[in-house]
């Protein structure tokens, strides 16, 4: 299975080391994934690069005009149109890992970078067909919103972790934060591993990690768990 992410953004070069390194890197590498990052100003609407203009009604800021996203839009989607379009704003549905899930299983997938005061809504009401806020905060733009989305879809390809079954254990998988980890010595500065994982008993220590999970996730997250523990 491969994953094509083509990325619209007026500043393309925040993207370059977010791909360029680590577990991307790899997927990239293995030809899992395949990044495709578009400078929108090859469609602007004149010599000048113009792709925003100043907002009906008046007000600060400028907006992303809709003929150069419906230009790049509708070039992007040949021969083969998009499985998601997907613009990056602070109004779009909060980022989890279901939605994460979801997008992995996708084959091609455009992610629109907001700038300025966003992006004129003729276009998200015409092309977009998911909208994805990566929190409740304003970035300066959608492209570290994109890295983040792409970092997160790109480790759940099958064959990108070195080990098949470590994404199935991160946080928010079954709606559990994950469990406290440790690594050698068993004993650092008088504090000690717990005895359970010095063990080798594989199944006693599956229930403590679920159990730390539950813990933890009552403890941090309780909305987690609403109406899980009842049934």
């Amino acid at each position: 299975m491969s994953l094509q992410i083509d990325i619209l953004s007026v500043l393309p070069e925040l993207l370059e080391s977010p791909f360029s390194h680590s577990i991307l890197k790899r997927a990239k590498d293995k030809g899992l994934l395949e990044i495709r990052v578009h400078h929108l100003r090859q469609w602007a609407i004149n010599d000048y690069g113009q792709i925003d203009d100043y907002q009906y009604g008046g007000g600060a800021g400028m907006v992303m005009m809709a003929e150069p996203l419906a230009n790049a839009i509708e070039a992007l989607s040949q021969p083969q149109p998009f499985d998601e379009i997907i613009y990056l704003t602070p109004d779009g549905e909060q980022l989890n890992q279901k939605i994460a899930n979801g997008l992995s299983l996708k084959g091609r997938l455009l992610l629109i970078c907001g700038h300025y005061k966003g992006i004129d809504q003729r276009i998200r009401d015409k092309y977009v067909t998911k909208e994805i806020s990566i929190g409740d905060y304003v970035l300066s733009g959608g492209e570290l919103a994109a890295a983040v989305l792409v970092d997160a879809i790109g480790r759940l390809i099958p064959g990108v972790l070195n080990d098949e079954t470590s994404a199935l254990f991160d946080s928010f998988q079954d709606n559990l934060l994950a469990p406290p980890v440790y690594s050698r010595p068993a004993e650092w500065r008088g504090l000690k591993v717990p005895d359970i994982l010095l063990s080798g008993d594989p199944r006693k220590i599956e229930d403590w990690r679920h159990e730390q999970s539950l813990q933890r996730t009552r403890q941090r997250r309780p909305d987690l768990l609403e109406g899980e523990e009842e049934h």
